[in-house]
């Protein structure tokens, strides 16, 4: 039978500042008990982020070309390099506890899955990569993956999809730091529009099953995504 869960889902794009905030308060409430796994999804506006294994060359525009652009940098604690956040893409943020023994791989290997199954849904084949993590259209990646164990046993950060996404946007980082592959959107695969709310529910019904889970969606937790984070932007060192 599946587990109870909750579906977070923000009705409008959300700022990284406060989704992070928002994120790790959920984390450290699932480390305690206090509330079941949880799948965020959202949409944010432009913003690049920076892993733990991000490189001053990752990062080919300068922070005042970055914000004259509209977008903003954030150094955040997953895992991996740089990549981009913005409109026309589903970012999801699983907030799941993986065990006193956590397979971290098997895990991200789920979240590969997920993004394959729901893409197959929607007309489009994608697939791993033998050596990155990942969704990938031949040597282009249309969903980024990047996460952390809290305390070595619940999941933050998570997978992000481009389904309308201009990938343009991309031309300001190194994408995860591959500098020899590119990116691509379910849209320009498809050679039609597949928009985030197309994909939303073959992602969360992929979710369910990959993970033995049963969704209900919690209005008032997405709330908190609204707030304001006190959090600031970090800036290029």
């Amino acid at each position: 039978m599946p587990r109870p869960g909750w579906l977070v889902r923000p009705p409008e794009p959300v700022p990284y500042a406060a989704a992070n905030e928002a994120m790790h308060d959920l984390a450290r409430r699932r480390l305690a008990g206090e509330v079941p796994d949880t799948l965020i999804l959202l949409e944010h506006p432009p913003v690049y982020t920076a892993g733990r294994r991000w490189k001053p060359e990752h990062i080919v525009w300068n922070e005042d070309r970055i914000r004259a652009a509209g977008a903003e940098l954030h150094f955040i604690d997953r895992g991996g390099s740089l990549t981009f956040h913005g409109p026309g893409q589903l970012v999801g943020y699983p907030i799941v506890d993986i065990g006193t023994k956590p397979d971290a791989i098997g895990y991200v290997r789920g979240l590969e899955e997920v993004v394959i199954r729901a893409a197959a849904d929607v007309g489009v084949e994608l697939h791993r990569n033998e050596v990155q993590t990942g969704v990938w259209s031949g040597v282009r990646k249309v969903c980024a993956i990047g996460v952390r164990l809290m305390h070595a046993r619940v999941t933050l950060h998570g997978f992000a999809l481009n389904c309308t996404t201009d990938v343009s946007w991309y031309d300001a980082i190194v994408p995860c730091g591959l500098a020899n592959e590119g990116v691509a959107s379910l849209s320009e695969l498809a050679g039609r529009e597949i928009t985030v709310a197309e994909v939303t529910m073959p992602i969360l019904r992929h979710f369910e099953r990959v993970f033995g889970l049963e969704l209900g969606s919690r209005a008032d937790e997405a709330d908190s995504f609204a707030q304001p984070a006190d959090q600031a932007s970090a800036t290029i060192a």
